[in-house]
């Protein structure tokens, strides 16, 4: 069976809850996945955003989180988790704000969608001391057993 992943408080290709934007209090989204391959050694978690700055001529990918070496006996992570309450030896990489942890949706302009990214690994990992994508995935190259992803959707209600 394949992999999945899922939000809690929000089903696949539908808004994200302002609660976890730079609208409500910017804590990140409970999620869950099953079916993790046997075989896998670790898992990694990449949200980005394909859109920045404007759908209608995206220029960039936003990086909103990073975490790698996510074990496999994991079945997902709780609402606003933190570096306390990571699943232990899980190690997180830096986004696009160059910080570790979770920076929710703030898109610019119009609705922009946020790539929920789960990736299963035939190994762990070493330290990579704060990698940023582009250095995770380069990591990861032959490594990926599966992935699978889900959408969620934002665009900003008010004006920031």
């Amino acid at each position: 069976m394949d992999m999945t992943i899922t939000a809690s408080t929000f089903s696949a290709n539908q808004s994200i809850p302002s609660l976890y934007t730079c609208e409500g209090k910017d804590i990140s989204p409970a999620l869950s996945w099953q079916h993790v391959p046997d075989n896998a050694q670790s898992l990694v978690l990449i949200v980005d955003d394909p859109d920045a700055p404007d759908p209608k001529a995206p220029e960039r990918t936003w990086v909103h989180w990073v975490l790698y070496n996510i074990p496999t006996q994991s079945t997902g992570l709780p609402e606003n988790v933190g570096v306390l309450n990571l699943p232990q030896g899980t190690l997180q990489g830096l986004n696009d704000w160059n910080r570790t942890g979770y920076g929710g949706p703030c898109p610019p302009i119009g609705e922009h969608r946020y790539f929920f990214k789960l990736y299963a690994l035939n190994t762990v990992l070493p330290d990579l001391h704060e990698p940023t994508k582009a250095q995770l995935l380069e990591a990861m190259q032959g490594k990926i057993i599966q992935e699978v992803q889900m959408i969620g959707l934002y665009h900003k209600q008010g004006k920031m």
